[in-house]
């Protein structure tokens, strides 16, 4: 059975809805196990079930451009890991989640995917086409902020997380179902 960490920081309860979605998503591909890892749980068990895990998807709101402090602090203490390469070649993928529209998140995504290349792990987009970009489009479409290189949502500022659109949280449900897939496929061409 292979295995998922899906590391993140959620404020306000948005981005904890984004990553269950991403998890459920992993954990329906057969062979696959799916756990997550808050970043304000982490202990000493932690770390090490994230050195065993076969993949790593990071995930943190949008807080004025960037990742949030408590992600970055999480970052930070991962220097010894990177010092290691502990986490080289797993497979990684990252997902966001902001108030506004853009919100600058493909900046958080940005970041996401160099922390995983620092620590030369394998980074995973979306592999979805854009969604709500035609005359026909909607909100309700898979991938409607159209982000390839990793899941974009967006919650509204005056509402909590039980009004996250559907949208949103199956785009970042089919970003798990691919990290899965993926490790999956690079786990069996390694034996």
């Amino acid at each position: 059975m292979a295995t998922i960490a899906v590391v993140y920081h959620s404020g306000y309860g948005h981005t904890a809805r984004q990553a269950e979605a991403v998890m459920k998503g992993a954990a329906s591909v057969p062979g696959m196990e799916a756990a997550l890892y808050p970043v304000s749980e982490m202990g000493e068990k932690e770390w090490q079930e994230l050195s065993a895990a076969d993949a790593i998807i990071f995930g943190a709101p949008t807080y004025m451009g960037s990742v949030s402090a408590l992600f970055k602090e999480f970052m930070d203490k991962s220097s010894k890991v990177w010092f290691s390469q502990g986490w080289k070649d797993k497979i990684s993928a990252g997902f966001t989640n902001s108030a506004s529209q853009s919100g600058d998140k493909l900046n958080s995504l940005i970041q996401l995917m160099i922390f995983a290349m620092q620590h030369s792990m394998i980074w995973v987009g979306t592999g979805l086409l854009p969604g709500n970009n035609h005359s026909q489009g909607s909100v309700n479409d898979l991938n409607r902020l159209g982000s390839s290189s990793g899941a974009m949502a967006q919650s509204n500022a005056d509402q909590g997380a039980e009004a996250m659109l559907g949208s949103d949280l199956d785009t970042a449900s089919r970003l798990g179902m691919r990290v899965a897939e993926k490790t999956l496929q690079f786990i069996s061409g390694r034996n």
